[in-house]
């Protein structure tokens, strides 16, 4: 491809990116200091090993970054030991499994449905294959996790794992149930904490270490506003990090993308800033007044509601159309969300009964709690016009 294309297509992803409403949880902006880090010469290295312990030489620059990215994981999260080499966050997860576990041992996940992740055991993954997973899933009418049919799964069960995330679930997860429901079962307790990293770095919600986990992984993108990689943090287990360490390189990577090393050791040092607990607090204002306008107009939300950054909404229920076409219409107005599985939904993945809606995007653009209260009706006045536009023209789902 010629250099002028490349220069073009970068300048009409940039021109997208300002002009839409990004409400895409999953999604965020880097500041131009990780563009910065991304881009730089780091990128040219080779680095497989570990601090210390390379493959390579003329490591010393390298060396320096990464020890620096894990001091600054460390002071972060309140832990002991990071390894913040995984280039996502499927392989930080994949890295636990097989660095702490033996192919066919039991792992305790939430079910994709009920806002749980591929990762967590999907059938449609590899990994399923080598790890037995048995899932959990929510109450449907009060949208929480049933802990007496957990607790019964987990005893009757024995897990060697417990996972506790999530990917589309909107309400708080209790910490330290689940932690100590792993020191009864006898499992090691992992939470993927993928989508509120930054708002657990934030301090705007609880840090699973507090609370007893013995592993987190996580993504350094989405709330922690960083670049997409991946990140495993061992709260004082040092048998532990090293099983993981060693799952991570050799076990699933080779070398390391020090450049992306880099930019996460720019995005730490943003995340210490006192401007980033700001934007924490934000991020749940946001969600919050989005929430009060969908519960004013009489809009059903999947789960009953949000504790953190995203709201997920059944489309078919609301408005009589499939998550993909509210995706569709919500695009072509210049606002952005994904479609999104619900519980028990009867809809194929590919075009299912739910969107997903999220504040970390144009939180870090500047829009407060009147920006969202507008954006949300706007959202419902496009997906009401559709329904009755459906309705006219006796459209069936």
């Amino acid at each position: 491809m010629k250099k002028d294309k490349v220069s073009s297509l970068i300048k009409k992803e940039e021109k997208r990116q300002k002009k839409v409403i990004n409400l895409i949880p999953s999604e965020n902006y880097v500041s131009p200091a990780v563009l910065k880090a991304l881009g730089s010469v780091f990128t040219n290295k080779y680095s497989e090993g570990y601090p210390g312990s390379r493959y390579y030489s003329g490591q010393g620059n390298m060396d320096d970054a990464e020890n620096l990215t894990i001091s600054l994981a460390c002071k972060i999260f309140k832990c002991k030991y990071a390894n913040v080499q995984p280039l996502s966050g499927a392989m930080a997860n994949w890295a636990v499994y097989f660095g702490l576990l033996k192919p066919g041992d039991k792992i305790l996940a939430m079910d994709l449905s009920h806002g749980g992740h591929l990762t967590h055991g999907h059938s449609a993954t590899h990994i399923s294959k080598i790890f037995k997973f048995i899932f959990y899933i929510t109450d449907e009418k009060t949208g929480k996790i049933d802990f007496k049919k957990l607790e019964k799964t987990a005893l009757k069960e024995k897990p060697k794992m417990i996972l506790a995330g999530f990917s589309s679930y909107t309400r708080s997860l209790d910490w330290k149930k689940f932690a100590g429901l792993a020191r009864e079962a006898g499992a090691i307790s992992v939470a993927d904490i993928s989508h509120i990293a930054g708002l657990v770095a934030g301090g705007v919600l609880e840090n699973p270490f507090n609370a007893g986990f013995d592993v987190i992984t996580t993504t350094t993108h989405k709330t922690l506003r960083g670049p997409r990689g991946g990140m495993i943090l061992i709260r004082d287990n040092k048998l532990l990090a090293e099983k993981i360490n060693k799952s991570v390189f050799p076990g699933l990577q080779g070398g390391p993308h020090m450049n992306n090393i880099l930019a996460k050791a720019v995005c730490f040092e943003e995340v210490l800033s006192p401007s980033f607990k700001k934007y924490a607090r934000q991020i749940l204002k946001n969600t919050k007044a989005m929430e009060k306008v969908f519960r004013q107009n009489n809009v059903e939300m999947v789960f009953g509601g949000t504790d953190n950054h995203m709201i997920l909404i059944d489309t078919t229920k609301n408005f009589g159309i499939s998550g993909e076409e509210a995706q569709g219409i919500l695009e072509k107005s210049g606002i952005n969300v994904n479609k999104n599985v619900i519980p028990n939904d009867t809809r194929k993945p590919a075009d299912p009964s739910g969107i997903r809606i999220g504040t970390p995007a144009v939180t870090t653009r500047g829009f407060k709690e009147k920006d969202c209260e507008r954006t949300a009706r706007k959202i419902i006045t496009l997906l009401v016009s559709r329904r009755e536009a459906n309705k006219s023209t006796k459209i069936e789902l």
